[in-house]
């Protein structure tokens, strides 16, 4: 395929699910490059409930001391500070004290003000619905143009003010969750994967741009909610990177949409499904890896001095999903993946990615081809890919985990 800056564009969609388990991604990864740089296209989001689940037990004031120092580390004196009706706390936070500027490779880094060259587009796909069905997507775009909220603390009518950005508080709660205070905002282990690959050379490298999208985590946030979410690291999970802003590196330079804040309203089993589409690409100017949402909506950035291969270019991307099992047993897991729904259950039941695109190396956007599909125990997670004139290259993914044919 030639050389490519960055991952797709696409839109991705998991109905309504009731998952169980530490971490449930509807497409969840989306970019490998030599350096894994896992993205998300768009995707419908899966109806949740909020649960407490911190194990409460008795901790010492030593612990708790270290704990408190993390947090002061990554929760910024805020300007403004808008309470979410699912009890997040959201803090407005100034652009030049947000918590990415903090690492040590960005003391002398000057937040990118001049906007990145957007891609070329190379032909316009339809993607309003899908052909031959009576159920189409709505997009979160829309809804982000017309001023709607799409996130939970939208929905109060506050916004953090301009020059700030809205930064999700984290707690001791959240902390106390994750397995020791190393492990607070590191990704886990996955336990099951259903892929959809496009590998642009045979070189491999440790820089990964990681799972842009929708996750649920009831460790990480404490409640089952569809959140939107980053992650990103320099060394193959080993001691860099995080999810959201839990540690420095990403650059948020948008004032509406706070990573890690959870998204309204999701998608229903046969009902109406929600999407929302997610790029990300390397600026040709700059070389700062750029996140946007929707068509025009610029996130934040990646700085171009955080990698060592991705300086250069990505070597392979994915899209897809992938779960968490935190049980001790020999037991598969009962996480589903997406809706719990297996690929070939459709649309309006299963969870899908749609109009996969990739930045090629001169800034245009290409559909995705020369790709291979993956899924790791078909009887568990399964994964059906397809190509039509209205979605482009897409698949259905997803399943229920444990059952008779998964043990």
């Amino acid at each position: 395929m030639g050389r490519v800056s960055v991952v797709r564009q696409g839109r991705f969609s998991c109905p309504s699910y009731s998952g169980n388990s530490i971490l449930q991604s509807c497409s969840l990864f989306l970019v490998f490059l030599s350096f894994f740089l896992v993205l998300f296209s768009k995707k419908t989001m899966a109806v949740s409930t909020s649960l407490n689940y911190t194990k409460y037990k008795q901790v010492s004031s030593l612990r708790l001391a270290r704990i408190q120092r993390r947090l002061d580390k990554i929760n910024k004196p805020p300007v403004f500070t808008i309470q979410s009706p699912d009890g997040d706390i959201i803090d407005c936070i100034h652009k030049r004290k947000q918590p990415a500027l903090d690492h040590p490779l960005l003391q002398k880094h000057k937040i990118q003000r001049v906007a990145p060259e957007m891609p070329k587009v190379m032909k316009t796909v339809k993607t309003d619905g899908f052909s031959g069905e009576t159920n189409s997507s709505n997009s979160f775009d829309e809804r982000l143009m017309g001023g709607a909220g799409w996130q939970m603390w939208h929905q109060n009518g506050l916004r953090c003010p301009k020059g700030t950005i809205p930064v999700r508080r984290s707690t001791s709660h959240d902390v106390l969750r994750a397995k020791s205070l190393y492990d607070f905002g590191k990704k886990q282990k996955t336990a099951g994967m259903a892929q959809f690959a496009s590998r642009l050379s045979s070189v491999d490298a440790p820089d990964v741009v990681n799972g842009n999208g929708h996750e649920v985590s009831p460790e990480l946030y404490g409640d089952n909610r569809p959140r939107l979410f980053t992650y990103w690291t320099s060394d193959a999970y080993q001691a860099t990177g995080c999810y959201n802003l839990l540690c420095s590196g990403f650059v948020q330079t948008n004032s509406r949409i706070a990573i890690g804040a959870a998204i309204s309203p999701v998608s229903s089993m046969g009902g109406n499904q929600y999407d929302i589409t997610i790029l990300i690409w390397k600026d040709p100017k700059l070389g700062n890896w750029w996140m946007r949402f929707g068509d025009n909506t610029l996130v934040g950035y990646w700085p171009n001095e955080l990698f060592t291969h991705l300086a250069d270019r990505a070597t392979m991307v994915e899209w897809g999903g992938e779960i968490v099992n935190s049980g001790t047993n020999d037991e598969h897991t009962t996480t589903q993946m997406g809706s719990g729904q297996f690929a070939q259950d459709g649309f309006g039941k299963a969870s899908y990615f749609r109009n996969l695109e990739i930045v090629d190396s001169d800034n245009s956007l290409t559909t995705a081809q020369d790709i291979s599909v993956l899924a790791e125990n078909s009887n568990c997670y399964n994964i059906l890919s397809s190509r039509n004139s209205e979605w482009g290259t897409h698949f259905y993914y997803g399943g229920p985990g444990r059952n008779p044919s998964c043990q």
